[in-house]
């Protein structure tokens, strides 16, 4: 752990120079205090995949899993869960969202879907747990969907593609 001016010990990242929001000078787990921050409009974007077989990929594009409209059910999930996140996320702050958006894409190179969700707030902290969240738990509402039929399906690169707003300002993962 480093130390700050007045020598007491904080944690940073490796090779970053900033100190860990989430923890105090004892090396503790905190939340942060963002009750100072002004109120801004922040929106992030996050993505995964899932990845399946060809046969299953039809079923979920045809309407014929026998848990009914994967697709719906997953965005469903994934606006749920992005609400939910300060409840999943031990250190999260609960937000007023002001909008979720999920988008699923079936993909027969792939083959299967890749999840997308963006989410938006005013607030004081930033998004992408939210977004994080969101993608995850489509994600995984898929693979539960159509796991009976397919054992082989992976969930991959879920990742944080987008974020605007904040003190740190914009910032888009690179291609």
């Amino acid at each position: 752990m480093a130390r700050n001016s007045k020598g007491k010990t904080k944690a940073e990242p490796s090779g970053s120079g900033t100190a860990l929001t989430h923890i105090d000078a004892k090396g503790e787990a905190r939340m942060v205090d963002v009750s100072a921050k002004p109120a801004t409009e922040r929106t992030a974007v996050a993505e995964g995949r899932v990845v399946m077989s060809k046969a299953t990929l039809a079923l979920i594009e045809t309407g014929q899993a026998k848990k009914g409209d994967v697709l719906a059910t997953a965005r469903i999930a994934g606006i749920m869960a992005a609400k939910r996140t300060s409840e999943l996320i031990p250190l999260c702050h609960p937000l007023a969202l002001t909008k979720v958006t999920i988008d699923i894409t079936p993909d027969r190179k792939l083959p299967g879907c890749t999840v997308r969700a963006s989410v938006k707030v005013t607030g004081p902290t930033g998004v992408e747990m939210e977004a994080l969240t969101a993608v995850s738990v489509a994600c995984l509402t898929i693979y539960d969907m159509v796991k009976a039929v397919d054992r082989g399906i992976r969930i991959e690169g879920i990742h944080l593609v987008e974020k605007i707003g904040g003190k740190s300002g914009h910032y888009r993962a690179s291609a």
